[in-house]
């Protein structure tokens, strides 16, 4: 009944089981006195030891279910059905009949539950040890055996078992904040660990590397996890099986493999091929058109036959059950009347990348602008410093000097007319304070940046006129719902910026611009949102609306610090097209920033753009994607390849990451020589004591500020450094 799943667990029946943990029957999750559901008709076992991925967009359920599991629903919300939970002695209890400190014992002790933010998790007035402690003292567990086993997990999470016991929350980077969250949910060695969007929050590298360290805890915990996500290639690289919601609905459970290489659902295959992704080719990467329904608003027969290219009128009048699709085996089962039909309809992009493999044929030409143009840049950074000086304590004021934060320290970049530039790093790396330098938000401490040829600050600082500067250079938050003012109808939120830059129009002069661009936007009819406010729209109007109130100025660069990575994954791809065909329309520039390497590709394949990869502060390489991806020069820009996602299933199996430790060094104290020598694979004692220049490549476009790129330098006769390999084939 069982296959063995490439990360050794077994992968089984979600309505058979051999040994389950958790059996839940007809479960469902109502307000409004029983009419409207945000959770129906869940039946599904989970097995003891398996990892079992979730996965939906935003607003299908998938916390909810996780609410459920835990007996946490909020009021008003009615639980109802039946979670039984077998515990390990061989007993049997109803998680829904369990008296309120029979539940306060069960969640953390048997149950335990990661949340998305760790920030929000801790108390940020108490040390992480006080947190440990609390939690033991609370299940009345022996505090010092608990710490000892404390110790145990943080160091197998590549932690300082003292230090971060020691330390407050804020003063610990943001996956040392997940890891210590993963540590005290396991305190109490739980037999089931609910994950809810645990590295949302996190980069890519940062992301992979936990996934990868959950699924040595899991083996060596015999822990069963149920990780939630809306990030489908995130999880598969830990799952065993794969259970897909929509519309709060499961829609398809199956084993990994199977889902992802053979799924039975068109929602499934549709979201796969809408996920941005390294061996995609780009054409083939689709959006799934419109979005999920409202819990008031669910369509009848297949909640999916709105959006699905196969729907007929049975999808429209009668419910598909969630059936087997083999009658030999309940292991893999869809809601769909169709689902032979979408395997035939619906081909599956990824694993067909249309890039040659450039390592071992001719070397790829510039995709984008890679070198300077004889025209004049639109943005000229020169020898860009931006430091931040750190808030000293009473104290220390007069006993010594304050830190300062490196955050971009010597960038030089030009943007030209109308070009696309991709700025790729972890988080911390300089990536939004560099964008704010560069539209006039931020600035430098060193160096100068011009608009035209004219410095930015001279003009801010002189008799030279400015509102022009500013009108041209905008910026497209990270997160649209903090941007945009909650109080405010969105045509009062666009007028506002019409309003300050041209104060002689009129009402209906303002109304008529923003209507035109709200449905230029994709926002149709433009009437039916421009009395809304913002908590009245769905993340991707919101986007939309962020992005319509930066082309007001009809500017000549944009910022776009994070713009896509709020919405869910298939929605990305959508806004990213929208963007480049508004950049053509409007003839603007574009500083695409990101920390997922998937989405750059896209955003600067189609655009004909650039990559720019940034660590602590530096640019270290830039060039077009293709060759980035291929055949990248520096080995950070590897590590980030290696850290994204994959749903090639034979490229799926967990490599060592090429990188010697995980965490970034402090920026306040950033390394001596290349800032990379303390993580990179290949370092030598040259990379310790020598600072590398960003530099033409000499058989590829692009720069890179490495020393390997110079087959006479002196670092291929220095000592590799302690951890490192000394030929690069093996670091490959």
């Amino acid at each position: 009944m069982s296959t063995d799943s490439p990360s050794g667990n077994q992968a089984v029946s979600n309505s058979v089981s051999d040994d389950p943990i958790l059996e839940i029957s007809d479960t469902n999750v109502t307000y409004s006195d029983g009419d409207t559901y945000v959770l129906e008709d869940v039946n599904v076992d989970i097995d003891r030891n398996e990892v079992l991925g979730i996965v939906g967009e935003s607003g299908s359920g998938k916390s909810m279910f996780a609410s459920a599991l835990l007996d946490a629903v909020p009021d008003p919300g009615v639980l109802t059905g039946q979670i039984r939970y077998h515990r390990e002695d061989g007993s049997t209890v109803d998680v829904l009949e369990l008296s309120d400190e029979e539940l306060r014992q069960f969640r953390w002790g048997e149950v335990a539950m990661v949340f998305q933010g760790a920030m929000s998790s801790f108390n940020p007035t108490m040390k992480i040890r006080a947190h440990f402690e609390e939690t033991l003292m609370s299940h009345d567990r022996n505090v010092s055996e608990g710490l000892e086993f404390a110790h145990e997990l943080l160091e197998n999470l590549y932690l300082e078992p003292e230090r971060v016991l020691d330390s407050y929350p804020h003063e610990l980077s943001g996956g040392m904040q997940q890891r210590a969250l993963i540590a005290l949910s396991m305190a109490l060695n739980p037999e089931v660990l609910v994950m809810d969007e645990p590295t949302a929050a996190l980069d890519l590298l940062m992301q992979r590397s936990i996934l990868k360290l959950l699924d040595e805890l899991q083996q060596k915990y015999d822990v069963t996890i149920i990780f939630i996500t809306h990030d489908l290639p995130l999880v598969a690289s830990l799952a065993d099986r794969m259970a897909i919601i929509y519309a709060f609905q499961f829609v398809e459970i199956g084993p990994r493999d199977e889902v992802i290489g053979d799924s039975a659902h068109p929602y499934t295959r549709a979201l796969l091929n809408a996920t941005p992704n390294l061996d995609a080719p780009l054409g083939e990467m689709r959006p799934i058109e419109g979005e999920g329904p409202a819990p008031v608003n669910v369509p009848s027969g297949c909640r999916f036959h709105p959006r699905c290219s196969l729907a007929t009128d049975e999808c429209r009048s009668i419910h598909p059950p969630l059936d087997p699709i083999d009658e030999s085996s309940n292991d893999h089962r869809s809601a769909c009347h169709h689902w032979e039909e979408s395997r035939e309809e619906i081909p599956l992009n990824f694993g067909q990348s249309d890039f040659d493999d450039v390592r071992s044929s001719e070397r790829a030409k510039p995709a984008g602008r890679t070198a300077p143009t004889d025209e004049s840049p639109l943005l000229s950074l020169d020898d860009v410093e931006v430091h931040f000086t750190k808030e000293q304590g009473l104290l220390d004021r007069f006993t010594k000097e304050p830190d300062v934060v490196r955050a971009v320290d010597g960038v030089s970049l030009d943007i030209h007319e109308q070009d696309l530039v991709c700025l790729l790093g972890e988080s911390g790396c300089g990536k939004t304070t560099l964008g704010k330098t560069m539209i006039g938000l931020q600035r430098p401490t060193g160096g100068s940046i011009a608009y035209r040829g004219q410095d930015i600050w001279e003009a801010s600082d002189s008799d030279i006129p400015y509102d022009d500067i500013r009108s041209a250079l905008q910026i497209i938050h990270q997160d649209p719902g903090s941007a945009l003012n909650p109080n405010r109808r969105i045509v009062d939120i666009l007028s506002e910026p019409l309003r300050h830059t041209h104060p002689n129009s009129s009402r209906t002069e303002r109304r008529s611009r923003i209507t035109s661009l709200l449905e230029r936007v994709g926002m149709t009819p433009a009437e039916d949102f421009i009395s809304r406010y913002p908590h009245q729209l769905s993340g991707g109007e919101k986007q939309r609306v962020v992005l319509a109130r930066a082309l007001l100025m009809n500017p000549n660069a944009i910022l776009a610090d994070e713009a896509i990575s709020a919405v869910d994954v298939s929605l990305r791809i959508e806004i990213m097209d929208l963007m480049l065909e508004l950049q053509s329309e409007f003839e603007t520039s574009f500083l695409f920033i990101s920390h997922d390497l998937s989405n750059a590709r896209y955003f600067a394949e189609h655009g004909d753009g650039r990559i720019a990869v940034m660590y602590l502060g530096e640019i270290v390489e830039i060039g077009s994607a293709e060759r980035l991806i291929h055949d990248p020069r520096h080995p950070y820009t590897e590590v980030l390849r290696w850290a994204t996602p994959n749903l090639d299933l034979e490229a799926m199996e967990a490599d060592e990451p090429p990188v010697r430790t995980v965490d970034v060094p402090d920026p306040v104290d950033p390394p001596s020589g290349c800032r990379f020598h303390t993580r990179c694979p290949v370092a030598r004692e040259t990379c310790r004591e020598q600072h590398p220049e960003l530099q033409e490549c000499e058989d590829a476009d692009g720069m890179a500020a490495c020393f390997r790129e110079h087959p006479d330098h002196e670092y291929w006769d220095s000592e590799p450094l302690a951890g490192a390999v000394e030929e690069r084939d093996q670091f490959e």
